[in-house]
């Protein structure tokens, strides 16, 4: 079975007999059917992240995690999340038999929460946290002061607290690239974790085959959490830390630099930009992504087509160039955002005799 273990080269050193494979890694990258033509970009690919064991590219982190764990002898896992890190981090432990502790993101969806519940996680919300960045860096403060008495890195999806996770993350670069001579990635982004293991993952990959030709790596933020993204468009010194988050984008919700200034200067390197988009085209694009594409996201995920989709009206994508789309996690984890944000029909409850007529009128249209 392929895992994020067959670039064990390119990971930490562990030993086989703590790794944990659960599925996780090379994911499909599928040619997009129709929204690519919409936009006038005939060679957009898809990577399906949402088809990791727990429904997000989280399980690459988690995995890479716990194996650190287990080499450590270490029974216990403190870490924070918004869903898709504590459901991949709650997964994994339950399968090395390591207790899970979560503080979780206030307002997280709570599709996301029973789910880390359902592989016997403890989980606790903190009120502000997420929204609140004094609130959140109290948190964070906090959490750090205890693994650092463990001796481990906190796992939260960040280099900034977790580089060693994180280089699993950094698969997904190496089996975009080993697929794909894609010229452009387009990355969602709260504290820019992902994009700068994108980044990260392309520059190692492109060391070791320096024929290969590197994509430019694009942030792409909602704008009610701009923290990294309008730093790359306009140029400026570093990532901004703001007071709140108010995007309603699950998962996004990062007030706090974190990564921010690495992932400016890494974007920058590759040729890459920043795109800031509205909430309401993300669930948009959410809703195309299904109906057209039979992808179901959610909506951070959603959050790539948008910013792709904002390249093309700016002229920055051309036709004949090859783009990768991360779709970085499962809609079944968000479905409040759903019921919140789309008309679906009632379900009408009908006799046997009325399934005939209503079949052949909809054939014939």
């Amino acid at each position: 079975m392929k895992s994020i273990w067959n670039h064990s080269d390119f990971l930490p050193s562990l030993p086989a007999e703590y790794r944990l494979e659960r599925g996780e890694g090379y994911t499909p990258l599928i040619r997009s059917r129709s929204i690519g033509a919409k936009l006038g970009i005939p060679e957009l690919y898809f990577k399906l992240e949402n088809l990791n064991p727990t429904g997000s590219y989280k399980d690459r982190f988690a995995a890479m995690f716990v194996a650190l764990l287990k080499s450590r002898q270490q029974q216990f896992c403190l870490s924070t999340s918004s869903g898709n890190t504590g459901a991949a981090l709650a997964a994994y432990c339950a399968a090395a038999g390591i207790t899970c502790v979560l503080a979780i993101v206030d307002g997280a969806p709570l599709p996301k929460i029973k789910q880390m519940q359902l592989y016997g996680a403890h989980t606790y919300m903190i009120a502000g946290f997420g929204r609140d960045s004094g609130i959140t860096a109290g948190v964070f403060a906090v959490l750090e002061n205890i693994s650092r008495s463990m001796q481990l890195p906190l796992p939260i999806s960040a280099y900034r607290y977790c580089a060693e996770g994180m280089q699993g993350v950094q698969t997904m670069a190496y089996e975009i690239l080993e697929e794909k001579d894609a010229d452009h990635i387009f990355c969602p982004a709260g504290g820019g974790g992902l994009t700068l293991a994108i980044a990260k993952g392309c520059s190692v990959y492109g060391a070791r085959h320096p024929a290969i030709r590197l994509p430019r790596v694009h942030c792409v933020q909602p704008e009610g959490n701009d923290t990294i993204a309008g730093a790359l468009r306009y140029h400026l010194p570093g990532a901004r830390k703001i007071a709140s988050s108010d995007t309603a984008i699950s998962g996004l919700q990062v007030p706090d630099i974190l990564d921010g200034n690495e992932v400016v200067t890494a974007c920058h390197s590759s040729g890459g930009n920043g795109y800031i988009v509205k909430d309401q085209d993300v669930f948009d694009w959410q809703k195309m992504l299904a109906l057209q594409e039979g992808i179901f996201c959610e909506p951070a995920a959603a959050v790539s087509v948008a910013g792709l989709a904002d390249a093309s009206r700016r002229g920055e994508v051309s036709k004949g160039e090859k783009v990768v789309c991360l779709i970085t996690g499962s809609g079944f984890k968000d479905m409040q955002t759903v019921d919140k944000n789309f008309q679906l029909p009632e379900l009408p409850r009908i006799d046997q005799a009325a399934l005939d007529g209503i079949v052949r009128q909809l054939q014939t249209k």
